[in-house]
């Protein structure tokens, strides 16, 4: 038997930190007490006989093994969020993504019943067989979960004696998974430096569709890893576009390929306190929505010293196919083909672990796009027409039908696959698998 605490000691009251995303608020996590036993075997979890008398409201769906654990219903990334923190918490305009998320946590001790179908429901998730992940270490690491749990359910608003099977999906099925592997993958490269030699920080690329979710899922990685004592950075592809007198954001040939590698390498010599920098940022409201690179005067600011990058495109890992593949595609994408040969030495080779994001259908993207400009427009941001959201993603569909087949089937440039995390996912933008 093993006890199992969570107090509230996670994030101290007036805990503010700054980052790409936040910018100079206060966090204030008043975690609740989870006191219980735990008995694990290696497939089984008990809970002591008072919990079974509680009733049922920390995790109230107690027959989540009769349930779908996956769901594409409408199709929005924001589908699993109550529908009036939508626009609070991930709208890509720089305005919307710092208005304050904040949210209060019941003082009292909670009732947890349920935890032994919460500890079912995470041992069902898709991506756990990919990590290594049984049962046993799972139950041995139960009070990890739950905190990781509550970190996101403050951060997305959530109120989380009542989540969702959505819900629960979304955070235990996905993002602290992924956040276990990241903290695993950031142990194996400390492991190859020694004692007193400066650590660069570990970039991980994130190479994902349009609107398929990355952002979010970089927003809640770069939040736990904050609120759990580490220094990280997120930087998109978006953040190298050219400036919109230049040339309009696209495909390879539009990014400012210099400056990238400019600003990867400051990063990774970002080893010492006290060491600073400001991260670019690109505003993708500008211009009716075409974008142009946001005024330095609001890029965020980080310090050292880092312990990892979040470095998220549409495009990362993607490298040159034969002519004739491209050809048989589209025949613009030979210039983009021949551009791509001047991107590993600007963006992937700095990447060392990598999470790639499956999409079955290109054709998703559309619609991923559509929706998230009339989120952009119902926020009071600028945004695309839905015209032209179809005349903007019809210039990447042919890059996706191009490279992504090359993509899945060996991984990003330069990659070991040791360190790639394949995951798939479905209309819904949920996890349905990992390789």
């Amino acid at each position: 038997m093993a006890a199992l605490s969570i107090v509230s000691q996670l994030p101290p009251t007036n805990h503010s930190y700054h980052n790409n995303i936040f910018q100079n608020h206060d966090y204030h996590c008043n975690m609740y007490n989870i006191n219980l036993k735990f008995q694990s075997s290696s497939s089984s979890y008990s809970s002591s006989p008072s919990l079974q008398s509680l009733s049922k409201s920390i995790y109230p769906s107690s027959r989540l093994g009769l349930m779908p654990t996956h769901f594409s219903k409408s199709g929005s990334e924001y589908s699993w969020i109550p529908d009036n923190s939508r626009h609070q918490n991930l709208i890509s305009t720089n305005k919307e993504i710092q208005r304050r998320l904040h949210s209060t946590f019941p003082s009292s001790p909670a009732q947890v019943s349920s935890v032994e179908d919460l500890y079912e429901f995470i041992c069902s998730g898709p991506l756990l067989s990919k990590l290594g992940m049984t049962p046993q270490i799972i139950g041995d690491s139960i009070d990890k979960w739950l905190s990781y749990g509550l970190y996101l359910c403050k951060l997305f608003k959530l109120n989380e004696l009542y989540l969702s099977v959505p819900q629960k999906a979304r955070i235990f099925h996905y993002y602290v998974p992924v956040f276990l592997w990241c903290q695993d993958e950031i142990s194996k490269h400390v492991s190859q430096y020694k004692e007193g030699e400066e650590i660069p920080p570990l970039v991980i690329g994130f190479s994902a569709p349009q609107g398929c979710g990355k952002t979010t899922l970089v927003f809640a990685l770069d939040y736990l890893f904050k609120v759990t004592g580490r220094k990280s950075a997120t930087l998109s592809i978006d953040d190298f576009y050219l400036t919109a007198k230049e040339q309009y954001r696209g495909n390879a040939g539009s990014h400012d390929l210099p400056f990238s590698v400019e600003t990867l390498t400051a990063l990774s010599n970002l080893t010492k306190e006290g060491k600073k920098m400001k991260l670019p940022r690109y505003d993708k409201s500008a211009y009716s929505g075409r974008g142009d690179r946001a005024d330095p005067s609001t890029w965020p600011e980080v310090e050292g010293p880092l312990t990892v990058i979040l470095f998220e495109g549409w495009m990362l890992g993607f490298k040159p196919v034969p002519m004739e593949v491209v050809r048989a595609v589209d025949p613009q994408l030979e210039i983009v083909n021949k551009n791509l040969e001047a991107y590993y030495d600007a963006w992937d080779k700095f990447i060392k672990a990598w999470v790639v994001i499956k999409i079955h259908d290109p054709s998703y993207v559309y619609q991923w796009r559509l929706q998230a400009e009339i989120q952009m427009r119902e926020a009071g941001n600028p945004g695309m027409t839905d015209e032209e959201v179809e005349d903007f993603v019809s210039r990447y569909l042919p890059a996706y039908k191009a490279y992504l087949p090359t993509l899945y089937e060996e991984g990003p440039s330069g990659s070991n696959p040791e360190d790639v995390l394949v995951i798939e996912i479905d209309e819904g933008r949920n996890p349905i698998l990992a390789t």
